[in-house]
């Protein structure tokens, strides 16, 4: 049977009132097919998540108007493994079953966002283990998350990405990972080895029909327009970035304002579009954006330090890079696939973006 997660928005109500609202759905959760799992509720922002399994949105929607009044300010079909991924459960946890307690748990959440890098030029260990990307995942990235309680969500051949239940501990977590980063960097300098770290922060349903959906891709886009060794973050997490807290661990930290935010996400929305097109360049791409070329400029420049034409080449590597790694064709075929002009100029711009040619980092892959 299909499940599916509800947003109650604007509730004047208490934990206490939730709980008993739950209970209505339980008593009568078989006349519409349905059956009410569990719930989250944040009282402080009035707003409430159920997690059902129903026949269709209908039957929620007709459970709930007759079961308590409370109908859905919007539903959304998702997976129960995802659910489980980033809220940490898919049913009531014992404690609720207890008559005198209730749930108030938010279902916020934080999400990491990190892309890891280690571009190998020669041989090398660290402590006698293999040095790479799949080192530092699991030496350093995977146990930072378990110290700071960040549960990994799994996603293909695009970096990694974690849920927080707070805010300063994903943040702390970013740091750790970092700096973590730079002293392997500093101990083989043979390798160019960085991360690109994005983090925002959301709720599972909101104006998309994707689970978590605006949340993962600002996050994913705040790390694409980090520079090496960054960790970017939304408007949203101000007032819970304390810079004097972070500021000792050298590692560069930055927040977005609302315009920026803005800006970005017109921008990766027409990138995603146009990236492998070669015949796309600076006076088509302020066209379709809305802005004069100098307004891009300044614009681009402020909010990533590339230039529109910059900006375009380091996506473009950045796809080709992950297109090596994947080995979706030999160096040719990226070269074109990737919307450069010949093999021999992408491998220029590869090497000298990465610092090593693409076929020899497609040879230290293999």
């Amino acid at each position: 049977m299909p499940l599916f997660m509800d947003r109650h928005d604007s509730l004047d109500a208490t934990a206490q009132s939730l709980a008993e609202a739950h209970q209505l759905d339980l008593k009568i959760q078989s006349k519409y097919g349905c059956k009410a799992l569990t719930y989250w509720y944040d009282q402080d922002k009035q707003i409430a998540f159920c997690l059902i399994e129903a026949p269709n949105r209908k039957a929620v929607e007709q459970m709930h108007k007759n079961s308590h009044g409370l109908v859905p300010n919007q539903i959304v079909e998702v997976q129960s493994n995802i659910v489980e991924y980033f809220l940490g459960r898919i049913s009531d946890p014992e404690s609720s079953k207890n008559s005198e307690q209730f749930i108030n748990e938010t279902a916020f959440r934080a999400i990491l966002y990190i892309d890891c890098k280690s571009l190998v030029k020669s041989p090398a260990s660290v402590n006698g283990n293999e040095f790479g990307v799949r080192y530092i995942q699991n030496k350093l990235i995977r146990p930072a998350l378990v110290e700071f309680n960040g549960i990994e969500i799994k996603i293909k051949n695009e970096g990694l990405m974690a849920s927080f239940t707070s805010v300063s501990k994903a943040l702390k977590c970013a740091v750790k990972i970092q700096k973590g980063i730079k002293e392997i960097s500093r101990k083989i300098k043979r390798n160019k080895t960085f991360a690109l770290i994005g983090l925002s922060t959301g709720y599972p349903v909101t104006e998309g029909n994707d689970f978590f959906g605006e949340t993962i891709l600002l996050a994913k886009r705040l790390c694409e327009i980090a520079s090496d060794g960054e960790i970017v973050i939304s408007n949203a997490l101000r007032n819970d970035y304390e810079e004097g807290e972070f500021k000792a661990s050298k590692v560069s930290v930055r927040i977005i304002n609302p315009s920026q935010e803005k800006f970005l996400n017109m921008l990766m929305d027409l990138t995603e579009q146009v990236w492998n097109d070669e015949n796309f360049d600076v006076e088509k791409f302020s066209r379709k954006i809305g802005l004069s070329k100098a307004q891009l400029y300044r614009k681009l420049t402020s909010l990533t330090g590339y230039s529109p034409n910059e900006f375009i080449k380091k996506y473009r590597l950045n796809k080709a890079l992950k297109f090596i790694e994947t080995k979706q064709g030999n160096i040719s075929e990226i070269a074109y696939e990737t919307g450069f002009i010949n093999p021999s100029y992408f491998s220029k711009c590869f090497q000298s973006r990465f610092g090593i040619l693409p076929s020899k980092y497609a040879g230290a892959i293999d």
